[in-house]
């Protein structure tokens, strides 16, 4: 049997004309960092009261470093902005106005939701009637849901960009500098007053601060600024991270800045949205070669499935290797040990590898088309506010079989909210 490796040329045909190929291969290597920044995070053992799954990096010093390099969170709402608005662009050119864009843009993010919410609640109940530990299945179902904080900010930052568009293009600096700025005061309040709920009002201000840098990556702002320029900003916002690490506002740790948002990911978003700028072309040409480009078309229509699915993975692969080691009778190897390091790749492959597996017979649900979408702004409106709200009751009540039920139902009012009813309206098909 002879197997013939796909060209450049033939796995380019793939993805649809007029992407940005740098862009979206950052997208698909922003993926796969949050990938093996949560496998890496996974520690399992088993003791003779049973297994325990605890956060590997708790307490470590590898942790600063990895989220130096892992912690892309703030590039990804950048580009989340870059794309959307010349989404947007595309499908306003075509007669779409913002209901439809954002109606579209609800069907692409809750329907693959929809389903591994569900998945998940069925696997707890499975999991509590094989006997399993009432605490296992609470802890299952809290760190299933932690991901998930990414999918409710998401969904509100698309809702809001066409309006959040406009603003920009009436006046750019102004609308991102409020935004920054708000930002700023949340954390200011926040560490003046001790109150550290009042950081998650950043929920809001962070990331769409970060949306809106990425409006100015879209119309070409940041490329058309002197090469000297954007190193100056790149050096400034480095410079200002570092201050902010050595006087103690922020910690060094940033996964540790991400919950609650601080205004630490507004600087680690400019410096990436400025390096991303100063090398769009090595890495354009880059996006072009066979395995870049394969990357590229595999995650580009899967990238909502690979992120929902990747912490249910986990959970299935910490369980099995506890089965494995209670069965065999084999101890794990100890959190940050030596020998735990050496099994660090087979583990990290093993998580990409079946987070592929399952993101690929599953990507069919993400790339249903939407149907028409429904006529008024309010409708739309309440979609969004109920997918939202469905997301924030995993995350502060916990996921459970009762609490994924009742998800499960608010996401679906929210698509069928978001749906018109008029049948024969032709379909929308927005990237």
């Amino acid at each position: 049997m002879t197997i013939v490796r796909p060209t450049a040329p033939a796995v380019a045909a793939t993805i649809p004309a007029g992407r940005d190929r740098a862009v979206d291969l950052v997208r698909a290597l922003c993926i796969s960092a949050v990938v093996v920044l949560h496998a890496m995070m996974v520690g399992v053992t088993v003791t003779d009261a049973g297994p325990s799954f605890v956060n590997a990096s708790d307490g470590t010093a590898w942790v600063v470093p990895l989220s130096w390099a892992l912690q892309v969170m703030p590039l990804f709402f950048v580009i989340g902005g870059f794309s959307g608005a010349t989404a947007f662009r595309r499908a306003r050119a075509r007669g779409v106005d913002g209901v439809g864009f954002v109606a579209g843009r609800i069907h692409r993010l809750l329907l693959p939701a929809l389903v591994t919410i569900g998945a998940a609640g069925g696997m707890l109940a499975l999991l509590a009637a094989s006997g399993a530990p009432s605490d296992l299945v609470t802890l299952a179902g809290f760190r299933f849901a932690q991901p998930l904080w990414f999918l409710g900010v998401f969904l509100i930052c698309q809702a809001l960009l066409p309006a959040l568009l406009r603003l920009h293009d009436k006046a750019p600096l102004r609308s991102i500098a409020a935004l920054a700025a708000a930002a700023a005061l949340v954390d200011i309040a926040r560490l003046t007053t001790g109150l550290e709920a009042l950081g998650f009002l950043n929920l809001a201000f962070v990331w769409l601060a970060m949306q809106q840098l990425g409006f100015f990556l879209a119309d070409g702002r940041i490329d058309a600024l002197s090469r000297r320029a954007r190193v100056l900003w790149l050096a400034g916002a480095v410079a200002a991270l570092a201050l902010s690490f050595s006087s103690g506002i922020h910690s060094p740790d940033l996964v540790a800045n991400i919950n609650p948002p601080t205004t630490a990911l507004l600087l680690v978003g400019i410096a990436h949205t400025a390096l991303l700028s100063l090398f769009r072309r090595p890495l354009d040409r880059l996006a072009a070669g066979r395995l870049p480009s394969a990357l590229t078309a595999f995650v580009t229509p899967r990238a909502m499935t690979v992120y929902l699915w990747h912490m249910p993975v986990l959970l299935c692969l910490a369980g099995l290797s506890a089965a494995g080691a209670m069965i065999s009778g084999l101890p794990l190897p100890a959190l940050d040990s030596p020998s735990w390091w050496l099994t660090r790749p087979l583990w990290l492959a093993a998580a990409l590898v079946f987070t592929a597996l399952v993101a690929r017979r599953l990507a069919p649900i993400e790339a249903l088309p939407a149907p028409a979408p429904a006529r008024g702004a309010w409708r739309v409106g309440m979609a969004a506010v109920a997918g939202t709200a469905a997301v924030a009751m995993l995350l502060v009540a916990g996921t459970s079989v009762v609490t994924a039920a009742i998800a499960v139902a608010l996401l679906g009012v929210a698509l069928r909210t978001a749906r018109g009813p008029v049948a024969g309206v032709p379909r929308i098909a927005l990237a």
